[in-house]
């Protein structure tokens, strides 16, 4: 037992010159960004742009109504047909039209009988009046029963054709070339004159919105917008008004954007616009500057000794495709360097 503390005091004395022959490790040293690909954050002047609800719609809607009331009798298209301008597309018929038209019928055929009456009375009288036997007053006035008659006759005739023509009206035409979105009514309904029986889409496609009459006058025909290309399949994402409404409805007023490739399958779509409706200034970056880990972006911060320090940004959409506006994290005169750049 005595002979413990000595051993404890030799142990402690050899871990003591073993600790004092280890080498420290050496702390990692930051490295420097190259100057080749450096870029300074500058605050510059972007389109303030205004999130505004479109739909998809074309620029006009036409409506194939019935020219005359009766019985729908026939209906040739359904929704989601294409027609051509002037096809058939329903047919009404009113049966008292065609009662109509065969009393015409009849009134034209008994005009016709006495024109040929007043006809043959004037040739007879004609030829007696150059053998002498009837005076000038006897021919003047066959000769006025005579074209009197024939008045008649053209006047039942034009009567019966207007009779024909109104029984013609029952079929309804398109109106336009275009796809037809609603035609609900069934046959056999009881339709009014200038009632609509299908609504056909006219004119190209277009994305519509509206604005609050405050900001709309900002907008201008040949301003570009941006397009939600989400919510157009990918297929679009800008385009440029092509019209200002100049009708301020509720205290809104309609423009329509246009684009290329605009999906035409489904009339009445949800898009979502950005207009711009001012300017601002704003911290814009490119994206190859900007890195995303598990939903975060980050810039590679240049320090004043020329470290390199990744800093966490909150970003959106710039104002063209390959760049970015920095909301938060940056300040004017904040050096960046390509993300990837060191590691």
């Amino acid at each position: 037992m005595a002979a413990r503390p000595y051993l404890i005091g030799a142990l402690g004395a050899a871990l003591l010159l073993g600790a004092c022959g280890e080498t420290k490790p050496t702390l990692p040293v930051a490295k420097s960004a190259p100057m080749v690909g450096r870029l300074a954050i500058r605050s510059q002047l972007i389109a303030d742009l205004k999130p505004v609800p479109g739909a998809l719609t074309t620029r006009d809607m036409a409506e194939a109504r019935a020219r005359i009331s009766g019985l729908l009798v026939s209906l040739e298209v359904k929704e989601g047909d294409f027609v051509r301008q002037g096809q058939l597309i329903a047919r009404v018929k009113d049966d008292r039209l065609a009662l109509q038209t065969g009393a015409f019928d009849a009134q034209t055929a008994a005009a016709a009988a006495e024109a040929a009456r007043a006809r043959a009375d004037l040739a007879r009288t004609r030829t007696l009046f150059n053998q002498g036997v009837y005076a000038q007053a006897r021919l003047d006035q066959v000769d006025a029963q005579a074209k009197a008659a024939e008045a008649n006759l053209a006047a039942a005739r034009a009567q019966r054709d207007a009779s024909a023509e109104l029984g013609a009206q029952g079929a309804i035409l398109a109106p336009a070339a275009g796809r037809v979105l609603i035609a609900n009514v069934p046959v056999g309904s009881v339709v009014m004159a200038g009632q609509s029986v299908a609504r056909i889409t006219a004119g190209p496609m277009v994305v519509r919105i509206e604005l609050p009459e405050g900001q709309a006058r900002a907008l201008k025909v040949g301003d570009v917008v941006q397009l939600a290309a989400e919510d157009l399949r990918g297929i679009a994402a800008a385009g440029t008004i092509i019209q200002v409404y100049p009708s301020v409805t509720a205290g809104q007023v309609t423009a329509d954007i246009t684009a290329p490739g605009l999906p035409q399958d489904l009339i009445g779509q949800r898009v979502r616009a950005g207009v711009k409706v001012g300017e601002r200034q704003a911290l814009v970056a490119p994206r190859a500057y900007v890195s995303t880990r598990f939903g975060v972006d980050y810039v590679r911060l240049v320090r004043a000794d020329g470290a390199v320090s990744e800093t966490p940004v909150q970003t959106t959409a710039g104002p063209t495709a390959d760049t970015l506006e920095i909301l938060s994290g940056l300040r004017p005169g904040d050096v960046l360097t390509p993300a990837g750049a060191i590691r």
